[in-house]
């Protein structure tokens, strides 16, 4: 059984067709990447699986249940984190507490627990710090625990975020262009990062990126969207060779000057 799937989704935003009639599926323990040019849907179909969206048709069912339009925190706590394409820390929170904050969804206190902290709740906000602390060493930022996240440099920030998303145990982890703003050094430690997660966590991963060499060194599978429709799927290598998805990037002139090339050489 596939960990996640999409059946016939469709998203429409008024008159614009964001999601045309998506199938997707993911086994357990791949690493998947999803792309396209600007604008293809890739972020949308995140934002659906998330219950940010509610689709207009379709389904969507993780791990044999129906996820569609289940609310962001339900959806969360059923085991599936995310970070953002544009980093959404709590900036002035100390870079231990957006860690804690993950783990809200794992913790069994209420408000009225949090008041009169009986000692389970005390005990229960012990293990969480305790393992926030843990999630922060292995990313490397447990140093800067006490730090306002907003004086982290940038590809710290985008670790924090990573660690936040692990703080919610997830099965499924979706990373919407992780590598986004990083240098090429950088780039390459979060590609043997992402690596590791699957490893160390055994966890499932679908990653939105522009950085075709992260793709397609680390992915299993890759899906190609364009205008909202999904044009291609298979191995890295299989991608990089299919017509339709070089004229996604580059167009029907540019294809052609490719294939023109390849010929030639």
């Amino acid at each position: 059984m596939a960990l996640l799937e999409a059946r016939h989704i469709v998203k429409r935003f008024g008159g614009l067709t964001a999601l045309n009639a998506l199938d997707f599926s993911l086994e357990r323990g791949q690493i998947a990447g999803l792309i396209g040019p600007n604008g293809a849907g890739k972020t949308t179909f995140f934002n659906m699986v998330t219950g940010l969206y509610r689709p207009t048709s379709g389904r969507l069912i993780l791990d044999g249940r129906n996820i569609t339009g289940l609310r962001p925190n339900r959806v969360t706590r059923l085991g599936i984190g995310r970070t953002f394409q544009t980093i959404r820390l709590f900036d002035n929170m100390s870079v231990l507490d957006n860690v804690l904050v993950g783990m809200n969804c794992r913790l069994r206190a209420s408000w009225f627990g949090a008041i009169v902290r009986p000692p389970w709740v005390v005990q229960e906000e012990h293990r969480a710090r305790q393992r926030a602390q843990e999630l922060l060493e292995y990313v490397g930022l447990l140093e800067r625990a006490a730090e306002l996240a907003k004086h982290l440099p940038y590809g710290e920030q985008r670790l924090l975020e990573i660690a936040r998303a692990l703080a919610t145990e997830p099965k499924l982890l979706l990373l919407d262009e992780p590598s986004a703003g990083m240098n090429p050094r950088e780039t390459e430690e979060l590609t043997a990062f992402i690596a590791r997660l699957r490893q160390e966590f055994g966890l499932t991963i679908l990653l939105i990126e522009h950085h075709m060499e992260v793709v397609m060194g680390i992915s299993d599978r890759v899906t190609v969207l364009d205008y909202g429709a999904k044009i291609a799927e298979g191995t890295p290598q299989e991608i990089q060779r299919h017509p339709q998805v070089i004229e996604a990037y580059l167009g029907k002139g540019g294809a052609a000057d490719l294939a023109s090339a390849t010929d030639d050489s």
